[in-house]
């Protein structure tokens, strides 16, 4: 159950992203292209990383305006990211947030263009004069924010979650492999309400170490989830994993060796968290529901 500060905070981030992504969207008006990419963004999900933008600004004082504009960015890529998963050429799958995947919604060709302008947005939005105030800030945003989409992150991350079915990989292959498919975005995400507000070096590593930690078992949590969910609480297509032959913590360590991994890292996560300015419980709460959640 997630804590109720925890879920009122998080609740208002999802209220105001859905707010700010609507506005920044284009508007549909009988737009093909607009329809899929507003299916994609609106009506669901937990704006988990967005809600880490917003929360690491807190701690830092930044202004929420930039701070809400950076995470609105991030959540487009990560729709974007989900839309191409979701392809019968990646993961094949029908479901997403409890409704048709968007190319089920649509069509392959209009999911695949919609997932593109999604992405091109994302960092168009970050380089608007609008969003995060100086130059500077914005120019090594984009930068973090492609590194983590790119072949050192998303896209490298799925190259090797196709490459890697139906073998078996060893800890450091899964780590590596999970490290830029789902750990690069959400590292970006704690890191970059520090760089908004330039609080320096150690902290942003301080935020990394937290990312990275949360990252990963965000992904064995999915994983858990794959083999002892229900479709109707997850809200997507469960057993997959091992059907396809999927390299995975969970298959290599066995469900009771995640969940001691998962202790293990919400340990090592709260120290990073330790030498943060502010009241960072919102985070160690935060890193306690993605162990726990149910979808």
């Amino acid at each position: 159950m997630t804590a109720p500060a925890l879920a009122a905070a998080m609740a208002r981030v999802a209220g105001d992203l859905e707010s700010e992504l609507a506005a920044l969207l284009p508007p549909e008006d009988g737009d093909r292209l607009a329809a899929a990419m507003r299916y994609a963004v609106l009506g669901g999900g937990k704006r988990l990383r967005g809600f880490l933008v917003l929360e690491g600004g807190r701690l830092f004082g930044t202004g929420r305006a930039a701070c809400l504009r950076t995470a609105a960015a991030v959540e487009l890529l990560h729709a974007y990211s989900l839309i191409h998963d979701d392809l019968p050429a990646m993961d094949d799958a029908s479901l997403r947030r409890g409704r048709p995947a968007c190319h089920r919604a649509f069509d392959e060709a209009t999911a695949l263009l919609a997932g593109d302008a999604l992405q091109a947005l994302a960092f168009e939005v970050l380089a608007r004069g609008e969003g995060p105030p100086a130059p500077a800030v914005r120019l090594r945003l984009l930068r973090e924010l492609a590194a983590a989409a790119g072949a050192a992150g998303m896209c490298g991350g799925q190259m090797r979650d196709l490459l890697a079915e139906g073998r078996s990989l060893d800890e450091a292959a899964i780590l590596d492999l999970q490290a830029r498919k789902t750990g690069a975005l959400i590292r970006f995400s704690c890191r970059a309400g520090a760089l908004l507000a330039d609080a320096g070096e150690e902290a942003v590593a301080a935020l990394d170490r937290y990312g990275a930690r949360l990252g990963l078992a965000f992904q064995i949590s999915d994983d858990l989830l794959d083999r002892e969910g229900a479709t109707r609480e997850t809200g997507k297509d469960v057993g997959r994993d091992d059907a396809a032959g999927k390299a995975t913590l969970v298959a290599l360590l066995g469900e009771e060796g995640a969940r001691r991994r998962l202790s293990a890292l919400y340990e090592e996560a709260c120290e990073a968290l330790a030498g943060l300015p502010g009241d960072a419980i919102l985070l160690r709460e935060l890193f306690q529901f993605v162990i726990d959640r149910r979808m």
